[in-house]
């Protein structure tokens, strides 16, 4: 794979539109789940449905990454097109991303066993390993770039009004 899109100047063509006022900003995005039985969850967002479910030792069917996972998951792909859109942006050639993260969590906080330990995860920490021509200088500035606008990069490292509401 290299870094040219098939969409040609995304991020310019893109960046034109919001500025011009022809493009829809904000977005709202939804997301709905529904329990299917046990720990299983059924996943809708636009035409794409998934299932979450936990694994068969915290007593799930395993049919579906647990929720943890899917949040890393949105992490790692999120990286990827991130780095992908701003390296063509850059004139930086990308023949591969690959993103592999580690989350660290400690059950006691999920279980409500000690309220000192956090519920999620403690750290989540990753390797981005790129497969490219660029310098190294290259490669470090659009990981500053990347880093600064990276939407679940972003989510993740500043603090994000979250309400959920009875209804």
């Amino acid at each position: 794979m290299t870094t040219t899109l098939t969409h040609g100047r995304l991020l310019e063509d893109t960046r034109t539109a919001l500025t011009g006022g022809s493009a829809k900003n904000p977005l709202t995005v939804t997301v709905t789940s529904e329990n299917q039985g046990g720990f299983e969850s059924r996943i809708q967002m636009r035409d794409h449905v998934l299932t979450s479910d936990q694994p068969y030792g915290f007593k799930g069917t395993n049919q579906g990454p647990k929720p943890s996972e899917l949040l890393l998951a949105a992490l790692a792909a999120c990286q990827e097109v991130t780095w992908r859109l701003y390296a063509e942006s850059m004139g930086i050639e990308i023949r591969g991303i690959t993103v592999e993260l580690r989350g660290t969590q400690d059950l006691r906080g999920f279980m409500g066993i000690d309220e000192s330990v956090p519920a999620g995860f403690l750290e989540i920490e990753g390797d981005v390993k790129i497969d490219s021509p660029a310098s190294r200088k290259q490669l470090l500035d659009l990981k500053k770039t990347v880093d600064a606008h990276c939407p679940v990069f972003d989510d993740l490292t500043r603090a994000v009004s979250v309400k959920l509401n009875l209804a």
